[in-house]
């Protein structure tokens, strides 16, 4: 449960840093990243999962590039939702969640080895 927590909090910030360094990408506050971190991940789980089936033919033909696609939709998908999250188009929204997945593997690895070490 720490873990989970830890993850959501840390996602928040890479959300802020996100919108700090790329300014296609903003976001309002803190409770605004928290919240935008909370969807992406909802979207990323449930919605995700459906667009890579539907999809696995275009997948498949791109050598998995379309993946990409499908993770600056569902970006662009929490921004289009929320209030403190905004995203100024498609490209921004690949831009920034090319950025957002790589700091998320590194938030993914931290945590896996922090909380191995129990």
């Amino acid at each position: 449960m720490i873990k989970l927590i830890a993850k959501w909090l840390l996602s928040a910030a890479a959300l802020l840093f996100v919108a700090y360094v790329y300014a296609g990408v903003e976001v309002r506050s803190f409770g605004s990243a928290l919240i935008a971190a909370f969807a992406i991940g909802l979207l990323n789980s449930v919605v995700r999962p459906i667009l890579v089936v539907l999809t696995l033919p275009v997948t498949v033909v791109t050598l998995g590039l379309f993946l990409f696609v499908i993770n600056a939709l569902m970006f662009w998908a929490a921004a289009s939702v929320l209030d403190g999250f905004h995203v100024q188009g498609f490209v921004a929204a690949l831009i920034g969640s090319l950025i957002y997945s790589a700091i998320g593997i590194i938030i993914e690895s931290a945590l896996e080895s922090l909380f191995a070490q129990k």
